[in-house]
């Protein structure tokens, strides 16, 4: 597998990101030998994921226990130790590869995908919390989401387009990115230090299609 995944990256320029990350995977040394021997080479994060993740490991706890001021708060203070730690893991990746590589997402709140201010002001925050170069924010390919991602790229932050459900979203994503780069260039930026990722969710069009050829 190690072999295999490496080959990938070398021969074609496949990547291959693990869509997980938890307390557990960085404490119990995991994360590090899917790096090493299997040639992981990014990381992505959601809601969803580090709820799994807090319910099910017992690294938590500790920090469960000391008050903290609103949910909101307490999950970044939980969420934050274990980007930091996944990006310094995967750091000699993201340096190796000249940035393409060796990097986490944390994805914003869904609740400010319709306004594009909040999202990039967000972004901004968030970016400042983890303070690690290596890391990518999510943001939502809705209309709002869009007109952000480009004024971040503008800005030089590395961003991941989520929710993105077809070509007509691959259009608008790829228009914003060059309005971004092109206005960050243009302010003497080196586009060559600001990255962005396009996620198409392929795994719903792949639940279609098997429910259309079962039909």
């Amino acid at each position: 597998m190690a072999t295999d995944l490496r080959a990938l990256r070398k021969q074609i320029g496949q990547s291959i990101w693990l869509d997980n990350l938890s307390r557990t995977l960085i404490h119990d040394d995991i994360l590090r030998r899917y790096i090493d021997e299997d040639g992981i080479s990014g990381v992505t994060s959601n809601p969803s994921i580090f709820q799994k993740a807090i319910h099910s490991s017992p690294y938590y706890r500790d920090d469960l226990s000391r008050p903290a001021d609103s949910a909101e708060q307490l999950y970044e203070r939980l969420v934050v130790e274990d980007l930091r730690n996944a990006c310094d893991l995967l750091h000699a990746v993201h340096v190796e590869t000249d940035g393409d590589d060796g990097w986490v997402s944390w994805e914003e709140s869904p609740r400010l995908g319709q306004d594009e201010a909040a999202t990039v002001a967000e972004a901004l925050r968030l970016r400042g919390l983890v303070q690690r170069d290596n890391l990518l924010i999510k943001v939502p390919a809705t209309p709002a989401g869009i007109r952000a991602f480009a004024t971040l790229i503008g800005q030089g932050v590395s961003i991941n387009v989520t929710l993105m459900f077809g070509l007509k979203h691959v259009h608008e994503v790829l228009a914003a990115y060059q309005k971004g780069l092109t206005q960050w260039v243009a302010g003497g930026g080196d586009p060559r230090k600001v990255k962005a990722v396009a996620s198409l969710f392929l795994s719903r069009v792949d639940t279609l299609v098997d429910q259309k050829l079962e039909a």
